[in-house]
């Protein structure tokens, strides 16, 4: 039976379902020896062979490769200057870099850039990968930032109403969803805070930060969904529990509240053209 490559791909550990549609794109995926360039891509498990990048990949499930199906969730504390790419480009330290040669194939849940540091995680489980990048699905995130300058109650509850930027794709001018802020320390050349958001990630904080005035010096997630950073150092990481699985499968399948400083859950939204487009690749 065939299934679309994106979602196989993400299965077998490469990377995402959405970066995998761009390594598509890109040219960087061959079936059976021919590159395929557009989507959709269906392809049999059982009988087509797959390269990304000129290195074949062991499809779960397929006579002769990955049948165990064992799924790695690694909390991973990210060092300033470390990639959330498994493409290496150049001299870049890319995250999986910082694992052990030996271990199993594993990509980044989301993106944290270069300059940011904090929590990520890394794992081959494509479909928690897929609720947890989309959206549609609100996770929360929590970022400490130290900013330069006095952050003023005004900016804060700008800040937490959402503000006005241009989108980098289109140049419209785009609400930023509601967020909450937290002072942890503010004096007239520097202010550190708290910012959780349920869209964007941390571009989106500086941008946001900017756009008011307040440059960001340093900017770590300390928080994604039921996952906190806690005690580990720069550049350490370790699995996640069993009891940490179930909780993150859980918040990701929308058991828990994702409505930043409130109770209750949120509310139901008619599905986007993107929701549909995602729900035909599943």
């Amino acid at each position: 039976m065939k299934e679309r490559i994106q979602k196989l791909l993400a299965n077998a550990g490469v990377d995402s379902r959405r970066n995998i549609e761009q390594m598509v794109l890109q040219g960087r995926i061959t079936v059976n020896g021919k590159t395929v360039n557009d989507l959709p891509v269906m392809v049999d498990p059982q009988a087509d062979k797959i390269t990304v990048d000129g290195e074949v990949v062991r499809l779960r499930g397929r006579r002769g490769g990955d049948a165990t199906g064992e799924r790695i969730y690694v909390l991973m504390n990210k060092p300033k200057g470390v990639y959330t790419t498994n493409v290496s480009q150049g001299v870049q330290r890319r995250a999986i870099d910082l694992l052990p040669d030996d271990f199993p194939r594993v990509y980044p849940v989301g993106r944290l850039d270069a300059e940011s540091k904090g929590l990520l995680l890394l794992t081959n489980d494509g479909e928690l990968t897929h609720k947890l990048t989309h959206p549609r699905f609100g996770v929360l995130k929590t970022y400490r930032a130290t900013v330069d300058g006095f952050v003023s109650p005004q900016i804060i509850e700008e800040l937490e109403k959402g503000v006005w930027l241009a989108d980098p794709k289109t140049g419209k001018g785009v609400k930023t969803a509601r967020s909450q802020v937290k002072i942890l320390h503010r004096e007239n050349e520097q202010t550190i805070l708290e910012m959780t958001l349920k869209e964007g990630g941390n571009s989106q904080v500086r941008r946001i930060l900017a756009h008011r005035g307040h440059k960001v010096r340093e900017l770590i997630r300390i928080k994604m969904g039921p996952l906190a950073l806690e005690k580990l150092a720069s550049g350490e990481f370790r699995p996640l529990s069993p009891k940490e699985v179930r909780a993150l499968k859980e918040y990701a399948s929308g058991r828990e509240s994702r409505k930043p400083g409130h109770a209750e859950g949120k509310a139901k939204q008619p599905p986007t053209r993107e929701d549909r487009r995602e729900k035909e690749s599943e």
